[in-house]
């Protein structure tokens, strides 16, 4: 039921309007449901009201429990409150309440205040709460004191509630309208209609903006995405990743994006060569420490012992929400606001690209479902987020990039980490979930509580599906990780280095392995920035951080403020002389031979060594060689390109890969 944001829902409607079935119907697939009634029993002689009573007990599950709260109408409030984060409770209803709340026997009692009691608890409420209320507002102002002082009562409850809840419902003849939904009450305004009228029959496929279990999804993934690229043309009319099939360079050459894909790697040799020839460079001191690693690693990536510094860097910003319990203490449009300030040149990213000369991209990617009910996309979703990273890659290496930095801002992202961790890295989603900090500084762990809950219920949905690559995308991933995923095998096929920053961009590379290994190689983290999930991927990629700087900007923006010192460290690699003996000793070995090979002419002198030097033939037929003893190569022949290791993948800088 936690879909798209809000966890807590008023639903409203007249007698017989079918509200409490439509309440009922929201909280379906919850594994246990707490019954809050808050009715008194009533007169044991009315037939009527007892059969009321029992048509509701009969539709509930046998698996939910009913808790009654007649007695004392404040100690709803104290239920409400007292939820845990994993637990749904149903209140039905506000109308039997007040009902309570008002009788005379109840008294003194101050109504007012027990209502905002209620409200500060619906308000501050971590479990996934529904509330049913009977909506008086249309009816006549009733004719006796008490009848009004009911409707007013219940007005004042339904309208703080309501301000409390994250969502509104009017169900009307068994037709539910949204009135309130976290997208409206961020940017459409209190009380607009958000959401077309559905029946009870289909309430499941009336939860807004989203697919619910058994019903049909929505359209918000089939939405034209926006992309804007500061140094390349508007991205063409229609979806870009439903683009066809052949315009992809990956299909074009017989190939398509499945498991086992064979892409190139990184130069084996340029990398140690690179680390050898900084053992010479004339610095005064013992040289570029850790950072060495960067040098090893653009060598490796360009082909090259003497690599350049990137010069041209783009930023691609990939921007998807997740909806549920992923995205708990996120507030709603956040992200939607940090990605329409990147692409006004605005922001902490913005202004670091700025700074760095870099192109920022932002990427719109297909919005996630809530994990805990339902795959957070389905399987042609994930190929065409896959093809459209892989597309965006290709139109950055036609660009001229040198380097990729992966950077992501949504709703959602760190809990779908960790749900892609637990999935393909046997994680356990709390050891690999970071904190929850609010706007203003504090640690929300009742917002904590909630992801760790959506991981869990997701990896229990989930326990009998496969763990393949796309299942795990579909299933747990979402748009921006599957996107993300496609980045970094369209760069590993453009031979492109990727710069990752933060936990999409990691969980992209947990899941390239199954499709690619080769991906990994092209990948460096500059900072892990503290985050649980960046740590424990990056050790089991083989990554090691470059820095321990612990920034914490967002994605993105921590590797661009990296980035400065590692192009210092590429211009000085690349710039600064050998040191005097060096020099001297490498001009003996070139007057030698080349690479100070032995040669003809320096066994002259030595009869030991004369004895391994080929003769050459004299006559007719094969030459004879001793049958034990090695020949040396001549001073023509070039030296012998040593042997990788066989049964290990290479790594980028010269070791072993596990």
């Amino acid at each position: 039921m936690s879909v798209d944001g809000w966890n807590t829902v008023l639903v409203l409607g007249g007698i017989r309007s079918g509200k409490s079935e439509f309440a009922e119907s929201l909280v379906a697939d919850a594994p246990t449901v707490r019954y809050v009634a808050t009715s008194a029993a009533g007169d044991p002689t009315d037939a009527e009201w007892a059969a009321r009573l029992k048509a509701h007990r009969d539709r509930r599950p046998g698996g939910w429990t009913t808790e009654e709260t007649a007695d004392d109408p404040r100690r709803l409030a104290d239920v409400v409150a007292s939820a845990r984060p994993n637990e749904t409770l149903l209140v039905d209803d506000l109308g039997g309440w007040v009902t309570v709340l008002l009788d005379p026997a109840h008294q003194p009692a101050d109504d007012t205040a027990t209502v905002a009691e209620l409200a500060d608890a619906v308000r501050a409420c971590p479990a996934r709460l529904v509330v049913v209320s009977p909506e008086v507002g249309l009816s006549l102002v009733p004719t006796t004191p008490l009848g009004r002082a009911f409707t007013d009562a219940l007005g004042a409850a339904n309208r703080a509630v309501a301000d409390s809840c994250d969502a509104v419902v009017l169900v009307v003849a068994g037709q539910a309208c949204w009135l309130k939904t976290p997208a409206a009450s961020s940017g459409t305004g209190a009380g607009a209609v958000t959401a077309a009228p559905t029946t009870v029959a289909a309430a499941q496929a009336a939860v807004p903006a989203t697919a619910t279990p058994g019903g049909a999804r929505d359209d918000r993934a089939a939405a034209l995405p926006e992309v804007l690229t500061p140094t390349t043309a508007p991205e063409p009319a229609g979806v870009p990743w439903a683009a066809p099939t052949m315009a992809l360079p990956v299909v074009a050459t017989g190939l398509v994006i499945q498991p086992g894909m064979e892409l190139p790697m990184p130069d084996e040799y340029a990398g140690p060569q690179a680390l050898e020839r900084l053992a010479t460079l004339d610095v005064p001191g013992a040289g570029l420490g850790v950072l060495e690693r960067v040098v090893g690693f653009a060598a490796a990536t360009q082909g090259t012992p003497t690599p350049a510094s990137w010069d041209s860097v783009r930023v691609l910003l990939l921007h998807g929400d997740h909806a549920g319990g992923a995205a708990a203490g996120s507030p709603p449009g956040e992200s939607a606001r940090r990605a329409a300030q990147a692409r006004a040149g605005q922001g902490v990213l913005a202004r670091l690209a700025a700074e760095s000369g870099a192109s920022l991209q932002v990427v719109e990617t297909p919005a996630s479902e809530a994990i805990e009910d339902l795959p957070a996309l389905d399987h042609e979703q994930v190929e065409q987020a896959l093809r459209y990273g892989w597309r965006l890659a290709e139109e950055a290496a036609e660009a001229g990039v040198r380097l990729l930095v992966l950077a992501a801002c949504g709703a959602g992202t760190d809990a779908a980490a960790a749900a892609v961790l637990a999935a393909t890295a046997g994680a356990e989603p709390p050891a690999v979930l970071g904190r929850v900090v609010t706007a203003g500084g504090e640690i929300d762990d009742a917002a904590w509580m909630r992801r760790c809950a959506a991981v869990r219920d997701a990896l229990h949905r989930t326990r009998r599906s496969p763990r393949d690559a796309k299942d795990v995308l579909a299933e747990l991933g979402g748009g921006d990780i599957a996107v993300a995923t496609g980045v970094l095998l369209g760069a590993t096929a453009r031979r492109l280095p990727v710069l990752l920053d933060g936990p999409v961009g990691l969980a992209a590379g947990m899941v390239s392995r199954d499709l690619a290994g080769q991906a990994r190689h092209w990948c460096l983290l500059a900072d892990h920035g503290g985050h649980p999930a960046v740590r424990l991927a990056a050790d089991v990629l083989g990554l090691d951080p470059l820095l321990d700087l612990r920034l914490d900007l967002g994605e993105g923006a921590n590797a661009l403020t990296a980035l400065p010192l590692l192009r210092s460290v590429l211009s000085l690699a690349a710039a600064l002389p050998a040191r005097p003996d060096q020099q001297h000793a490498a001009g003996a070995d070139a007057a030698a031979g080349t690479d100070g090979a032995t040669s003809a002419d320096d066994t002259a002198g030595d009869p030991d060594a004369a004895a391994f030097v080929e003769p050459e033939p004299t006559g007719p037929g094969p030459a004879t060689t001793a049958p034990t003893e090695p020949a040396a190569p001549t001073e023509h022949a070039p030296p012998a390109e040593p042997t990788p290791p066989t049964g290990s993948e290479p790594d980028p800088a010269g070791r072993r890969a596990d």
